[in-house]
């Protein structure tokens, strides 16, 4: 139990060491660094939309780009690319359905080509643009915004085989 609220703390960036730590073979940053770590992903959360570099928000975390994607990647469980890419589908869901256009809601949050933000929507989603903002959010709609948030976070990985008459196609969700 010790060791979990020990990962627990760390992950939240509640960790009071001033040197790194092993755990289960992950090194922890250091207590600098998960600050510096927080201030860089408080800085893609606001400007997502923004063309953004690694190396202009390893520079506001105050670390070269290979030891700040190496050590957000220990602190948050993705690559600061990935942890972007999030950002700007969870933020695109919530356009679409408020009836946004698909082609308004590509460029308002950061994406330049329609067919990059359709084809990395559908990846992730699991459903083109078009059909999540057509689809019925009453549900969604309906939770208070801190849930909305929870229930909507676009998740990596997770895949569901959906039979369609005859074939069955991979889905993620």
């Amino acid at each position: 139990m010790g060791v979990v609220l020990l990962w627990s703390s760390v992950r939240l960036g509640r960790f009071a060491f001033g040197t790194s730590v092993s755990l289960s073979g992950v090194n922890i940053p250091k207590m600098t660094n998960l600050v510096n770590l927080r201030r860089a992903r408080d800085f893609i959360d606001r400007e997502y939309a923004q063309s953004l570099e690694v190396s202009d928000i390893a520079r506001i975390a105050c670390m070269s780009e290979a030891h700040f994607s190496r050590s957000f990647r220990a602190a948050f469980g993705e690559s600061p690319h990935s942890y972007l890419l999030t950002r700007r589908i969870e933020r695109a869901k919530a356009l679409l359905r408020q009836g946004e256009s698909v082609t308004r809601t590509c460029f308002s949050v950061g994406y330049l080509s329609l067919g990059s933000f359709s084809s990395r929507f559908t990846e992730i989603v699991g459903e083109s643009p078009t059909e999540y903002r057509e689809r019925d959010h009453g549900s969604v709609n309906s939770l208070p915004s801190c849930l909305r948030m929870i229930a909507t976070r676009p998740q990596r990985g997770n895949v569901l085989l959906r039979d369609d008459s005859e074939r069955k196609t991979a889905v993620k969700f």
